[in-house]
């Protein structure tokens, strides 16, 4: 992982993605910090979704200012460093400008 490259499976890389994500440091540059920041984010999209009781599909299907939406956008914000545009298309809440908006109101 050091030099960008790990032998392994695809399991085994997105494990070490996982555990980096926690344990990110000065050492750790731009791609890394990015690839293990989206592997943290998924996690909690997943898990997200799963405490909401929803398929990966109800995203798509649901309004884009859904509370539901919203509380794991503001997790999402506060607990990674994705872009609020990453944030708006994963949660398919139209514009980041838009999230930008309803993070803004007080939940």
């Amino acid at each position: 992982m050091e030099r960008g490259w790990c032998l392994g499976s695809e399991v085994f890389r997105l494990e070490l993605l996982a555990a980096a994500a926690e344990r990110v440091g000065r050492s750790h540059y731009g791609v890394e910090r990015q690839e293990a920041g989206e592997v943290k984010a998924e996690r909690l999209v997943r898990e997200g979704l799963q405490e909401l009781g929803w398929a990966e599909k109800q995203l798509a299907e649901r309004r884009k200012k859904d509370k539901g939406k919203v509380k794991l956008a503001r997790q999402l914000r506060a607990q990674t460093t994705m872009t609020l545009r990453w944030i708006a298309e994963r949660l398919r809440m139209g514009s980041w400008t838009y999230v930008s908006n309803l993070l803004r109101e007080k939940p």
